[in-house]
């Protein structure tokens, strides 16, 4: 980080060619990037169509929201280790963390990030596993940015990793609606043999 020292930079091994002459990427921690919000509880609102989510997911529908926008969200207690990404009005409950108020980092690639990183090395407790805004927050990651602040990179790899896993999961459906034909091919081309049917030679 910047201390009165150059912010330290690194390159990854695979680069898109139109960024190879661009500097490296520089190092960050997470609480420059980003602004990590609370999650509250929601047992006072009225049911309506606002996802409720836990660090386990979604949970229910409520009134009102939390936060409205794009936001990487992490588990405070519980699953600290599966980041959800969230679009939209949502609410969080206490046991996860959301993220607002971006600066250098657009969201999704911040949410590429955060599936990168090792989360139960930093688990703070020895039971249920759990994690502090201010451990989250000084965590350090590497970050593309341009000279005159361009996000550029940052969308490029977006762009092909989200495109990936769209492809992923049409071909997870396909995959599926697949076995459910198998299934129904099996049921109809093969004779099923009924209890208590009469034997006969």
């Amino acid at each position: 980080m910047e201390n009165g020292n150059e912010m330290k930079t690194v390159v990854p091994i695979l680069r898109f060619p139109e960024f190879k002459n661009t500097e490296g990427w520089k190092e960050y921690k997470l609480k420059s990037l980003c602004e990590i919000g609370n999650g509250k509880d929601y047992k006072h609102l009225g049911r309506g169509n606002i996802p409720v989510y836990g660090s386990g997911g979604y949970m229910t529908s409520v009134n009102d929201f939390l936060y409205d926008g794009e936001s990487v969200c992490i588990g405070r207690k519980g699953t600290i280790d599966k980041p959800i990404f969230l679009i939209g009005k949502f609410w969080t409950v206490d046991t996860l963390f959301y993220t607002h108020s971006f600066h250098n980092c657009l969201p999704k690639f911040l949410y590429l990030i955060f599936q990168k990183i090792n989360w139960y090395k930093y688990n703070e407790a020895g039971g249920v596993p759990s994690l502090s805004k201010t451990t989250i927050g000084e965590i350090n990651v590497f970050v593309p940015v341009g000279k005159n602040g361009e996000l550029k990179e940052q969308q490029k790899i977006v762009d092909c990793i989200f495109s990936l896993d769209e492809l992923i999961e049409a071909t997870t459906q396909k995959v599926e609606a697949l076995k459910e034909h198998k299934k129904g091919l099996m049921q109809r081309l093969f004779v099923s043999i009924r209890r208590n049917a009469p034997f006969t030679l």
